[in-house]
């Protein structure tokens, strides 16, 4: 079985380039489901102009899929409920100084 807690620490690794804050702290993974060696993500964009889209969905990919234990990954971008700076966490706006 797939440990969620490093599916996790590998989505931390997959910055948003505009923004320079990774993908989980910035609010932009909506679910994770681990089943087995499955692993199904949940994810937004910033925007849908985002002009890293294809390099940040690719990165959350594999960042999933070097997992130890994960054999199969579904990545799924959706635009509900749509993204907005709500949706970052207290902490990571905390540390930024966006409170």
């Amino acid at each position: 079985m797939v440990d969620q807690k490093l599916v996790i620490e590998a989505l931390r690794e997959v910055h948003d380039p505009e923004i320079s804050i990774n993908v989980y702290d910035l609010g932009l993974i909506y679910h994770i489901d681990v089943k087995g060696d499955h692993v199904h993500v949940q994810h937004t964009l910033t925007s849908m102009m985002c002009p890293f889209a294809d390099q940040i969905c690719q990165d959350i990919t594999d960042a999933v899929k070097g997992v130890a234990g994960v054999a199969t990954m579904e990545r799924e971008l959706v635009w509900d409920p749509p993204f907005s700076m709500d949706m970052v966490p207290d902490e990571t706006k905390f540390a930024l100084g966006w409170d």
